[in-house]
C-alpha cells in the first residue's frame, strides 16, 4: 500500500516537495515511484550551488529495474543535499519522505508550490498509472 503524506506537494512526475520553517523546499521521489523503481542502487545528485528549474532534470535514479530522471518540482537554488544516499541509496525504498530525502532548494518563488498536486490528488494519478 502507497503512503500519500497530505504535509507534502507531488509532481505528476512522482516527485514530493515539502515546505521547511527555514523556507527552504526539501524535494525527493513518493513512496509510489520508489515502488515501480524497485530496488535503488545509485542516486546522482545535484551539486550544492546548482540551479534548479521547474520540469527540468535535476537527478538521476537507478535500480535494478530501470534508470530514471527526475524533475525538479520547484525553482531556486540547490542549497543542501543527502549525502547519506551516496553511500545507501536503498534508504530511499524504507524511507522515500523522511531519511530518503534527495535535495533542498531556496526558491525563487514559493507560490509554485501551488501548482502542485495535493496528496488526494497525486493517489488518483498513480491509481490510474497502475490501470
Amino acid at each position: 500500500m502507497n503512503e500519500y503524506p497530505p504535509d507534502v506537494v507531488y509532481a505528476s512526475t512522482h516527485e514530493w516537495a515539502r515546505k521547511e520553517e527555514d523556507g527552504t523546499i526539501t524535494v525527493g521521489i513518493s513512496d509510489f515511484a520508489q515502488e515501480q523503481l524497485g530496488d535503488i542502487v545509485y542516486i546522482e545528485l545535484p551539486g550544492i550551488g546548482d540551479t534548479a528549474t521547474v520540469g527540468d532534470e535535476i537527478a538521476v535514479v537507478e535500480s535494478v529495474k530501470a534508470a530514471s530522471d527526475i524533475y525538479s518540482p520547484v525553482s531556486g537554488e540547490v542549497v543542501r543535499i543527502n549525502e547519506k544516499l551516496e553511500d545507501e541509496p536503498e534508504i530511499v525504498n524504507g524511507e522515500p519522505y523522511d531519511q530518503g530525502w534527495f535535495f533542498a532548494v531556496q526558491p525563487d518563488d514559493v507560490d509554485e508550490l501551488e501548482n502542485l498536486l495535493s496528496a488526494e490528488d497525486y493517489q488518483k494519478v498513480c491509481e490510474a498509472e497502475e490501470h
